[in-house]
């Protein structure tokens, strides 16, 4: 009963949170924003209620369960906690419109569908440093992905000559444009890093039924160092920007989550 009451409290939280974030963006002129003190008052207070639901379901004797729900939760916490971190020192906070009720619904899933996926203490630290490095990576490209969608909305709506609604409350274009290429690159690191430690454990992929895992996110790891060598050498911006960002961030979420849907929710269920 604990466990769902922490639940409903860190969902209500983040969907308040939410809906402040889209009073702010989409007021009429003239309206006074709700004050963002409050709004990240509200994520912090729903991090720290998922934080505590996140320890109560997957810290255990028997090890880490990362089961899917779980893993889901677990990577929305960190989407959100690098949100809120960010947002102390940079205009990205309008990004929690899609993220909070994203979260939310992960928080919802986990609360109703037990699962189990234990990765035990015995487990070898490079496997470990591979599961942290790849959370960060995905949450980091996951918030570059958002961006890319509110870049190309005010993209849309500045070359349509329409820059009333929502699109004056965001930072200029330049600037927009500047945060997506600094999640990317710091995301890129991340992923590089993961991969690397990946291939220290991993033996024998048809064994381990990690081909397509592999594959994919090799795939996701060269169309996102591809973005920025064009960003580099032919200053690669705008539309081109935002369709290789939401490609690359396809990919990596079939690589991590479309692979371990199939192996845990559905073979599993299959074979009992």
């Amino acid at each position: 009963m604990t466990h769902v009451l922490l639940a409903i409290l860190a969902i209500l939280c983040y969907s308040a949170a939410a809906v402040l974030i889209g009073l702010r963006l989409f007021r009429r002129d003239g309206g006074s924003p709700p004050p963002r003190p409050l709004m990240l008052g509200l994520i912090l207070v729903g991090l720290l209620l998922h934080s505590w639901l996140l320890w109560d379901s997957i810290f255990s004797h028997a090890g880490l369960n990362l089961g899917f729900y779980n893993a889901l939760a677990l990577t929305s916490w960190t989407i959100i906690a690098l949100l809120l971190v960010s947002s102390l020192t940079k205009p990205v906070e309008n990004l929690g419109l899609v993220l909070l009720p994203a979260a939310a619904l992960s928080l919802l899933l986990e609360a109703i569908f037990a699962d189990v996926g234990f990765m035990r203490p015995s487990a070898d630290w490079s496997l470990k440093i591979h599961v942290l490095l790849s959370m960060l990576a995905y949450s980091l490209l996951t918030l570059a992905a958002v961006q890319a969608v509110l870049l190309a909305v005010q993209d849309h709506h500045l070359r349509g000559r329409q820059p009333g609604g929502f699109v004056r409350t965001l930072p200029p274009l330049q600037t927009m444009e500047s945060l997506l290429f600094e999640m990317i690159t710091a995301g890129f690191v991340l992923l590089t890093l993961a991969l690397a430690s990946g291939f220290a454990f991993l033996e024998d992929m048809l064994a381990q039924h990690l081909v397509h895992k592999t594959v994919l996110s090799v795939l996701a790891w060269l169309m996102f160092g591809g973005l920025l060598i064009g960003r580099f050498r032919s200053g690669w911006r705008g539309r081109t920007a935002i369709v290789w960002t939401l490609g690359g961030f396809a990919v990596l979420i079939l690589a991590y989550f479309g692979s371990k849907a199939v192996l845990e929710l559905i073979l599993n269920r299959a074979a009992s």
